[in-house]
């Protein structure tokens, strides 16, 4: 009811009764220049059940009819108001009239008014004008956008990382058989191969070379023996050898024994005193650790296997290979996640260093507004006079009548709203014009400061004012009233700050607004708001 006392003081203050005939005809222009369109508006408001026939005609009088378009039906009451528009155009300067035509309704014939017109050329003065060289070639932005770039990005981050794992899978050519060994001698004897085409100390890493020597020493006892070496100091290592080989009965010398213990003290200054023994010293401990090993195998009580042994051997050993499968599969898998997400965070990090924090999640996450940005636009002209306006998304006609008082409605010869959006959303644009029935003289600044009180009542706060003239491509000049205020949402009870720009305009007894709201410091609503204001062209009102 606020909003509505609001509406009804501003309209009552200039506004008054008119009575309106049965056919009223009005054009946008009786002025325009050659091959120019004028706009010839027939406006009639009927009962619901009268049956209406505008004509199709080629010519109206002298003008031709380029364009007929499609009836404006406008529901009041149990009446309805239907505008048609016709554009004419004429390639000859010249007085012309646009004769009347004939409108049936209900059968029953109605002529329109004739209306005066004027042609005038094209004005071309190459003597007073400068000369200009001829512009090069302008490259046009084909309108893509820059989506396809981050698409090319992921696709070229993705195809990395399943590059990686097809390397790691090829580097994996060694068959996993050949890692999964049937007893502990072949697995010693192979890791004592491996560890020679490591060339380890040949390239100064005689440390690690001793470590890896004495764990496959170590590693072949603990398994063959069931000594636990890996955890046994040299003298405890030696120690167990000499008790389980009295255990086991195994035909141990003194010698094998000493060498080992040889070997594994030698280790151990190594490791621990940086001891750096002679080539030759290195060669000699390394064949003394695979004599011994071959020893000690030799030298191990062997038992013929049953059948059943060996197919449990067979089964463990084949579940062994699948679960090295696995692991490197795994490891494959994993190595090119890594990639990929390694890839993603670099490119990420690269986008917030250069182009911000913002523009990234701007750009992966969404916008509203940018998405309105850079969406399809729609130019289309509104209400009467018209106004023409290039908006992200068609504006939506509004039904004035379930808005405002019947009293104030009654008021008005005729108003017409189109809205997109609300106070609430990311972006709200609303586009009214009116027309009184008496002659006023309009106050554009009072009628401000009314848009305001209305904006008030729902729900602004803390409104800042300022005002400026303003002026259209076409030299049509208005009010610009601009500032921010503060929204409250009555769902969640929270405040926005925002910033809005009004644009009032007054014609022949008409009052054309233009506002536009969104969130303070939403530069993409920036652009929007920019883009929206230059594109405003008016219609001169008719009589």
């Amino acid at each position: 009811m606020k909003l509505k006392f609001y509406i009804f003081l501003f309209l009552l203050s200039s506004a008054v009764f008119a009575q309106q005939k049965q056919i009223e005809t009005s054009v946008d222009t009786t002025k325009n220049k050659i091959g120019t369109e004028f706009k010839l508006t027939l406006k009639t408001v009927v009962s619901s059940k009268s049956k209406v026939v505008f004509p199709k005609p080629k010519t109206i009088g002298s003008l031709e009819v380029i364009e007929s378009y499609p009836i404006d039906t406008i529901k009041k009451n149990d009446t309805y108001e239907l505008i048609k528009k016709y554009g004419l155009t004429q390639f000859d300067t010249g007085k012309y009239t646009i004769a009347p035509v004939q409108i049936l309704i209900d059968k029953k014939p109605f002529f329109s008014d004739s209306v005066r017109v004027e042609v005038a050329s094209v004005k071309v003065d190459t003597l007073q004008q400068k000369m200009y060289d001829i512009k090069g070639i302008t490259i046009v932005d084909n309108g893509i956008g820059n989506w396809w770039i981050y698409v090319l990005i992921t696709v070229l981050i993705l195809g990395i990382g399943a590059f990686v794992y097809w390397y790691v899978k090829k580097r994996q050519q060694k068959k996993i058989e050949e890692e999964v060994y049937k007893t502990p001698i072949e697995k010693a004897t192979s890791l004592l191969n491996n560890l020679e085409k490591k060339e380890l100390w040949q390239k100064g890493e005689v440390k690690e070379y001793y470590s890896e020597l004495t764990d496959i020493a170590r590693n072949y006892i603990e398994e063959a023996i069931q000594i636990p070496a890996m955890e046994s100091t040299t003298s405890e290592l030696i120690q167990g050898i000499r008790t389980a080989s009295t255990k086991k009965k195994m035909a141990l010398t003194p010698e094998t024994v000493e060498n080992l213990e040889r070997v594994l003290r030698q280790a151990d200054l190594v490791k621990f005193a940086k001891s750096k023994p002679l080539d030759f010293e290195i060669t000699e401990d390394r064949n003394k650790i695979q004599k011994v090993i071959l020893t000690l195998d030799n030298a191990i009580p062997t038992e013929l296997p049953t059948e059943e042994d060996e197919l449990l051997n067979e089964a463990q050993r084949q579940r062994q290979i699948k679960i090295q499968l696995q692991k490197r599969r795994n490891k494959r898998i994993a190595l090119a996640v890594g990639t990929v997400v390694f890839l993603l965070a670099a490119t990420t990090t690269f986008f917030v260093a250069t182009k911000g924090f913002t523009y990234v999640k701007d750009n992966l996450i969404g916008h509203p507004t940018k998405e309105l940005l850079e969406g399809d636009w729609v130019k289309s002209e509104y209400g009467n006079p018209g106004v023409s306006i290039e908006t992200p998304k068609v504006l939506k006609r509004m039904d004035t009548e379930k808005l405002l008082p019947k009293e104030t409605m009654a008021l008005l010869k005729e108003m017409q709203l189109f809205v997109y959006g609300s106070m609430i959303d990311n972006f709200y644009i609303t586009v009214s014009t009116s027309k009184f029935k008496n002659p006023v003289d309009i106050d554009l600044a009072k009628a401000l400061e009314g848009s305001l009180k209305v904006i008030e009542a729902q729900g602004g706060q803390n409104i800042i004012v300022k005002q400026e003239d303003f002026q259209t491509n076409e030299g049509i000049t208005g009010v610009k009233g601009y500032g921010t205020m503060s929204i409250l949402n009555p769902n969640s009870k929270t405040s926005t700050k925002a910033y809005y720009e009004i644009l009032l305009f007054k014609q022949d007894q008409g009052l054309q607004q233009i506002m536009i709201l969104h969130e303070e410091g939403d530069t993409y609503a920036n652009e929007i708001s920019e883009r929206v204001l230059h594109s405003v062209e008016l219609r001169k009102a008719a009589n």
